[in-house]
């Protein structure tokens, strides 16, 4: 195999010498559409011929180089190939608030404060910020770079009380939602180009997520929720002639009734 591996690059180095010597008499455009390709392939054969790279940056895709290498420490599935992606969602409910990708595969704390940064300015219009942050251990030590936020994770268990311990639990229902986002929604692979089509992907797949949520929520309420709503509206619009006061308190009778027997089935 090895063998193998040192013949391509060999060719390979010479493809390239040989399409830099005649690249000369071409045009400035074409020399500047080669010079991206050329760069890769120079990555390509360097990276070939060691272990580990020397700018500490190997190329994994050729048309995809933003793709990193994640380390995710299980036996199962030991390494990932992508772009490091952050989900933050509610206490209760699990609601997305928060859905973006960081480029680089940084260290996990060093992610905190741009994500709780998109929470805020995603729940400004309702005027909420985001108080209590539960993550898991590899957000230890970042409490300075976030004040204002209570982050609490397994490592302070003996600092929290019986209840915020059991608070803590709700982490883990983070896993099944990243899972579903994965499985149903399409995140786990992207068909867009670029950083910036890494970081729409994201977006998208969380606003997926939410709108089937929303369903959910309207299917769990039954259907009084949305004569309820109609209700509402007709309340707020000038009076119409199919839209009367006598017809409003047969939309009520109709929602307690209908409500009552959903109750039952």
């Amino acid at each position: 195999m090895r063998r193998v591996i040192k013949r391509q690059r060999t060719i390979a180095g010479r493809l390239q010498r040989e399409i830099e010597r005649k690249a000369s008499a071409i045009a400035a455009a074409a020399r500047q559409a080669l010079d991206e390709t050329l760069g890769k392939a120079r990555r390509i054969a360097a990276q070939s011929g060691q272990r580990k790279a020397i700018d500490g940056s190997k190329l994994y895709a050729w048309h995809a180089p933003e793709v990193e290498c994640i380390n995710k420490g299980k036996a199962r599935q030991p390494y990932e190939f992508g772009v490091k992606a952050g989900i933050a969602s509610t206490f209760k409910g699990n609601l997305i608030v928060g859905a973006r990708t960081f480029a680089g595969n940084p260290y996990d704390g060093h992610t905190l404060h741009e994500q709780l940064e998109q929470a805020s300015i995603l729940m400004q219009d309702c005027q909420i910020r985001p108080a209590t942050a539960f993550v898991d251990l590899g957000y230890r030590g970042v409490e300075k770079d976030n004040p204002g936020v209570d982050i609490r994770h397994r490592g302070k268990a003996r600092q929290l009380s019986k209840a915020e311990r059991k608070q803590l639990k709700r982490r883990q229902a983070i896993e099944p939602v990243i899972g579903h986002l994965k499985s149903d929604h399409g995140l786990d692979r992207c068909h867009l180009k670029g950083q910036t089509g890494d970081a729409m992907h994201a977006v998208l797949c969380a606003a997926g997520y939410n709108i089937q949520w929303l369903l959910r929520m309207i299917a769990k309420k039954s259907i009084a929720f949305l004569w309820r709503l109609y209700w509402r509206l007709c309340q707020s619009l000038p009076p119409a002639p199919h839209c009367t006061p006598s017809r409003w308190k047969l939309i009520d009778r109709t929602s307690s009734s209908r409500s009552e027997s959903l109750a039952w089935a």
